[in-house]
């Protein structure tokens, strides 16, 4: 059971565990979560949510495209294949040291560049779609 009494045992929808930890959050960190949440879903209408790890919000679009952790001074948006991404407006702020994960620390007070995540978010899904594609087109038995 989460704080909110809600089940993560997959007898909820994890979109309704998102809104519950939102609510739960009822400060800057939970207007925070739900303004990321709201660009993820502009960006690709088609992400799916999920609910990973007790409690943490995963978007997903043939693969994970990013999370969205909160903690006690930080929203941070974790981008899972965040260092092949091109970031040209500067957002990743965050776990830039290794080679795969790129994120995102939001602080109370800082103005979300929504165009330039939307960005992001939609190649994150192009990445996902095209690493998806192409071990497909790998796995094809050869027809000569």
């Amino acid at each position: 059971m989460t704080k909110s009494g809600l089940k993560d045992s997959g007898e909820t929808h994890p979109s309704q565990l998102i809104d519950a930890k939102i609510r739960e959050l009822s400060d800057w960190r939970g207007e925070t979560l739900a303004r990321v949440r709201g660009l993820v879903r502009q960006a690709d209408p088609e992400v799916v949510e999920e609910w990973k790890w007790r409690g943490v919000p995963v978007w997903s679009h043939t693969g994970i495209i990013c999370t969205g952790e909160t903690y006690k001074n930080v929203v941070k948006m974790t981008f899972a294949k965040g260092a092949a991404l091109e970031d040209p407006k500067g957002l990743f702020n965050s776990s830039l040291e290794g080679n795969t994960r790129r994120a995102i620390d939001f602080h109370q007070g800082d103005k979300i560049d929504e165009e330039a995540l939307k960005a992001l978010v939609r190649a994150a899904v192009a990445l996902n779609t095209s690493v998806q594609t192409t071990m497909r087109s790998r796995r094809k038995p050869n027809s000569a």
